[in-house]
């Protein structure tokens, strides 16, 4: 039984990859047309001190935006600061500091950008991990679940009444969660989102994946019905060549290196999409989209749950003390 708990959710993940390497075998990275100017706007991008989210935040810091670069790693933080001003850019970037793993953390850094009175246009949930051993954060939460999933959760809540006010009609706020090929894969165990019962951290980061495309859908939904301008869209970057492989098993980093430097994206090209879908004009209020290079696609069939996700929210509330004070102070039920 527990070879099954593991391997299974293994198996399961590795079909994806694969299905995914064969996909980038046989088409060209997503390219990012001309995107209007940002100037003024404001934009939040967790993760983005390397990687994707260094690319993310480097291009919207270059169409003009004042990118804040989230990350818990201020050395980091700094450097990705003055690499992305070496470039030239248009724009105004800062690092500040967040730890995703930490609700307390999170509420502070909510605290802390609120007391300055900026708006908000942009909010980018890309900071993740991937398969780390067994690990509990500060909270007790399952280190995936925490950090992709229920950090994001949180820090999104507690800025969606900046994001409503920073809008105006025909330009909405834009919210960017970024997924992944495994959601397609993850099984949302209500009764043990921490995996606690059998650890499988494939498992553990499929889960925290198909949570973000569940998390958006409701969300969205909500929104809408509530007739706020803010969207809210689910990223799937590909197979992108970066730090987040580090974890693989010793055999499998092997085989992964040389395929990685022939099918893998790049950080940038993985970071394509997101960006597209925070700036372009084609995507002006449009939401509740799963968005794969570059094309909306069709996420996992239990992706669209719509009592999963209802639960799913409910129990995060739960989890996070959120209370979902937003709805009620618009007059929305």
């Amino acid at each position: 039984m527990w070879l099954l708990q593991v391997l299974v959710p293994l198996l399961r993940l590795y079909m994806c990859g694969i299905k995914v390497l064969v996909y980038q075998m046989f088409n060209k990275s997503f390219t990012l047309p001309v995107l209007p100017k940002q100037n003024g706007r404001v934009a939040i991008v967790t993760g983005g001190t390397r990687g994707m989210g260094l690319e993310t935040a480097r291009h919207l810091a270059g169409l003009g935006m004042h990118v804040i670069v989230a990350g818990n790693e201020r050395d980091e933080g700094r450097e990705a600061v003055g690499k992305i001003y070496e470039e030239g850019c248009k724009g105004k970037v800062e690092f500040v500091f967040v730890d995703l793993t930490s609700l307390q953390s999170v509420r502070q850094f909510v605290q802390a950008f609120k007391s300055r009175g900026l708006p908000l246009h942009v909010l980018v949930n890309n900071a993740g991990t991937m398969l780390v051993p067994e690990t509990r954060t500060v909270d007790g939460f399952e280190f995936h679940f925490a950090l992709n999933y229920l950090g994001h959760f949180l820090l999104t809540n507690l800025l969606l009444d900046v994001l409503k006010k920073s809008a105006r009609p025909g330009c909405c706020s834009r919210i960017i969660n970024m997924s992944s090929a495994t959601h397609y894969a993850g099984v949302v165990d209500m009764e043990d989102l921490n995996r606690r019962v059998c650890y499988s951290s494939h498992g553990a980061y499929s889960q925290s994946k198909l949570a973000l495309v569940l998390f958006t859908y409701y969300l969205q939904e909500q929104l809408t019905a509530g007739g706020f301008p803010v969207t809210v869209n689910a990223v799937d970057p590909g197979m992108v060549d970066t730090a987040l492989y580090n974890n693989l098993w010793t055999l499998a980093q092997a085989m992964k290196k040389p395929v990685a430097k022939i099918l893998f994206r790049t950080p940038a090209e993985g970071a394509s999409t997101a960006i597209y879908v925070a700036a372009a004009a084609e995507m002006e209020g449009v939401g509740g989209c799963y968005v794969y290079n570059g094309q909306k696609t069709r996420s996992s069939d239990l992706s669209y749950d719509s009592q999963l996700q209802a639960e799913l929210w409910k129990k995060s509330c739960e989890l996070t003390g959120f209370r979902e004070a937003w709805r009620a102070s618009d007059g929305h039920r």
